[in-house]
């Protein structure tokens, strides 16, 4: 014998909200407010200095390893170093551009 009682519970009632319209992906007033710009203009930094750390970083550490020019085996950041100045970059860009590009505000 199948409880009814059970299965009636997954029924969900009325909603007692409305959803409300779409919003369209791009709207023409964006371009004309300086917002726009100060966003792009914040992601595009912040993107030079993520790509600027990072592949500085490696390069750091490939070239304090290397024994042809002096450096020692066990020298540089390693890999845990990367990734540390990889993550520590990432959080502190999402910190300080979060408030003007508006990702997570």
């Amino acid at each position: 014998m199948i409880n009814n009682d059970v299965e009636q519970a997954h029924i969900s009632p009325a909603k007692d909200y409305h959803d409300p319209p779409p919003s369209p992906l791009f709207e023409h007033d964006e371009l004309t407010k300086w917002s726009f710009y100060r966003a792009i203009i914040v992601e595009f930094v912040a993107t030079l200095l993520f790509l600027y750390t990072t592949i500085s970083t490696i390069i750091g550490h490939k070239s304090q390893i290397d024994p042809n020019s002096g450096g020692d085996k066990c020298g540089g950041v390693g890999l845990l170093g990367i990734s540390w100045a990889v993550g520590g970059m990432i959080f502190v860009l999402v910190y300080c551009t979060a408030g003007i590009s508006g990702e997570f505000f």
